[in-house]
């Protein structure tokens, strides 16, 4: 696995991010991996030379951070990972707390820490922008765990330009580096950033990364489109992405078909030519099998040209405000009181 300098960080990332999100709890959602089945996947990733591991407090309530923190407590040494996480949405254990003040910033990261079994993260993220709490008390709690060494580095996601910049401002004017990652929503169904938010963090060193590459499993599917677990129960790609016949995913197939590859591969290969690390959920064996096909791939520039030409513009993505809107209300929190040991 290659691995390449996350914008100034100084940190050394493989090629492709494992998203956690799939790891946690099937209670949570349907399609979500239980701990066996997780840390068999944790462990294909590893030998495989993927070395960044990116997981939420609100994924799976939290257990999601409990799986990869056992896992990477048996099987590496922490300095040999990277490892973000992400605040902003309530927990089972932090009910009614949401947003980016700083009470919310710093317990957060606590719970956080204490569910990996770690004493620091290499990267803490804003999960999203939070219009009710001013930039400036965001920034400090920002600046003040990664004082404290709990964060190496501050992370941002889902935010538009303006959103960022403001941010960053708001940083320089306590002598903070700020953000210094952005996680944001990119795919060949879902170029959008591509009008300010990237040439904007390439151009100040925040280095890049992308959730929902594969578009939620459309693009690895292709035109057939056919039916997974995920998808049986998912109403938010066709309003993301449109029409499941996306003329997109044609071009696609013909570019995969054409060099003996699958589309999941050449999907994520594109993005990897654009200076931008793919978070990558699995839930089996062959996605981290094109995962680490796809980082061994360089594709011509005459694919890429097929590969964009029939893109039209789509709706701006944000994700919600009460993360109960996107999830299945179980309650975990009984699960959480007495974790597996």
């Amino acid at each position: 696995m290659k691995t390449i300098s996350l914008g100034s960080t100084g940190l050394s990332v493989s090629a492709v991010c494992l998203g956690c999100m799939s790891f946690g709890s099937d209670q949570w959602r349907s399609w979500v991996l239980n701990e066996p089945e997780s840390m068999h996947l944790l462990g294909r990733a590893l030998d495989g030379g993927i070395n960044f591991f990116d997981t939420a407090n609100v994924y799976s309530g939290g257990m999601s951070e409990r799986t990869l923190g056992k896992f990477l407590k048996g099987a590496v040494a922490r300095d040999k990972v990277v490892v973000s996480t992400k605040a902003f949405y309530e927990t089972a254990d932090r009910p009614d707390r949401t947003g980016l003040g700083h009470e919310n910033v710093i317990g957060s990261l606590e719970s956080s820490l204490k569910r990996l079994g770690m004493d620091y993260v290499d990267i803490y993220q804003v999960h999203r922008w939070d219009d009710h709490t001013p930039i400036d008390e965001t920034m400090q709690a920002l600046a003040d765990v990664v004082k404290s060494g709990k964060a190496r580095f501050a992370g941002a996601s889902n935010m538009r330009t303006w959103h960022l910049a403001t941010a960053q401002l708001a940083a320089q004017r306590i002598g903070f580096r700020g953000f210094a990652s952005m996680q944001h929503h990119y795919n060949l169904l879902y170029r959008e950033d591509e009008r300010d938010l990237i040439p904007f963090c390439h151009d100040q060193g925040v280095g890049l990364m992308c959730w929902s590459p594969m578009a939620r499993g459309r693009l690895a599917r292709g035109p057939t489109n056919t039916s997974t677990a995920r998808a049986a129960i998912d109403d938010v790609a066709d309003t993301l992405y449109g029409t499941a016949h996306d003329p997109i995913l044609n071009d696609l197939a013909a570019v995969a078909s054409g060099r003996g590859l699958s589309p999941a591969q050449i999907s994520l290969a594109w993005i990897m030519s654009k200076g931008i690390v793919p978070v990558v959920g699995i839930t089996k064996d062959r996605h981290i099998d094109d995962a680490l096909a796809a980082a061994k791939l360089a594709l011509p520039a005459h694919d890429i040209k097929q590969l964009e030409q029939s893109y039209t513009p789509r709706a701006l993505s944000e994700l919600p405000w009460n993360a109960k809107n996107q999830t299945n209300p179980t309650d975990l929190a009984a699960k959480l009181a007495t974790p597996s040991p």
